[in-house]
C-alpha cells in the first residue's frame, strides 16, 4: 500500500472541501471529487482524515497528484493545496535477447537486450563466456584491454564495429534497476568466422562454366537450326 499525506492547518470549525487530482501530460483527472473515489482507485483506496491510503499499487499508480483544500468560514474562503509525487518501484522481468548466430570477420554486429516491466528503468550487463564485459571509457584503455564493442547500459546494446574471431562465445544480458533481484536472458551462442574467399571464387568459376555451356549450347542449337520456325 501507499499513504499520500495531506495536512492542513485550517481550524476545526471550518467547513473544509476536500478535492484530489493526478497530475498526467494528457491533462489533470479526479482521483476524489464529491466524497468519491473515481477511475482505478475506486474500490482500493480510502480517505485518512484528508490523506489518501491506496492498496495493492501497480506501476499505473506512478504520477504527481495533487492535494486541494478549501476552507470556508465566516471570514470567507481559503485555499490551500500540496503536490506529492508517487514512485512505484517494479523489479525487472528477464530481458529479451537478440543475438546473432553467426557473423563475418569484420563486419558490424549489435546485440540487444531489453525488458520493460522495471521501474524505475533497467540498467543492462553482457557477459560474454559468463565474464562480464567491460564498458569502453576511453580510447587508450580500450586499446589497452582490446575492446572491440561498445557497450551502453542504458539502452542494453553491444555493438561490434568490426567483430573478430575472438568475439565468439556464449552471450547473455542481465537488467537491474535496484529493485528485487537482477533478470537474465538465457545464453545465446555467437560464431564468428572469416570471409571464405575460395569458396566464393569456386562459386563464381562454378556459375561461369555453367552460363559458358549454357551459351555453347544454345549456339550449337541455332547452327543446327532447331530454333528456325
Amino acid at each position: 500500500e501507499a499513504i499520500l499525506s495531506c495536512k492542513h492547518k485550517f481550524s476545526k470549525g471550518m467547513s473544509l472541501r476536500i478535492e484530489w487530482k493526478k497530475i498526467q501530460s494528457q491533462g489533470v483527472s479526479f482521483v476524489y471529487y464529491n466524497g468519491e473515489f473515481t477511475g482505478d482507485l475506486r474500490g482500493r483506496a480510502e480517505m485518512l482524515n484528508t490523506g489518501i491510503r491506496i492498496r495493492n499499487v501497480t506501476r499505473k499508480d506512478s504520477g504527481t497528484y495533487r492535494c486541494e483544500i478549501s476552507a470556508r468560514s465566516e471570514e470567507g474562503q481559503r485555499l490551500g493545496e500540496a503536490t506529492i509525487t508517487l514512485t512505484v518501484l517494479v523489479a525487472p522481468t528477464a530481458p529479451v535477447c537478440e543475438v546473432p548466430s553467426s557473423a563475418m570477420t569484420g563486419t558490424v554486429v549489435e546485440l540487444s537486450c531489453k525488458e520493460t516491466e522495471g521501474s524505475p528503468p533497467s540498467e543492462y550487463q553482457w557477459y560474454r563466456n559468463g565474464v562480464a564485459l567491460l564498458e569502453k571509457t576511453g580510447a587508450s584503455s580500450a586499446r589497452a584491454a582490446n575492446i572491440t564493442y561498445t557497450m551502453n547500459k542504458k539502452s542494453g546494446t553491444l555493438l561490434f564495429n568490426t567483430v573478430t574471431k575472438n568475439d565468439t562465445g556464449e552471450y547473455l544480458c542481465e537488467a537491474s534497476n535496484g529493485v528485487g533481484l537482477p533478470r537474465k536472458c538465457s545464453a545465446k551462442r555467437m560464431q564468428v568466422d572469416d570471409l571464405n574467399v575460395s569458396g566464393i571464387i569456386a562459386a563464381v568459376v562454378f556459375v561461369a562454366l555453367v552460363m559458358a555451356l549454357c551459351g555453347l549450347g544454345v549456339f550449337y542449337a541455332q547452327k543446327k537450326g532447331y530454333f528456325t520456325s
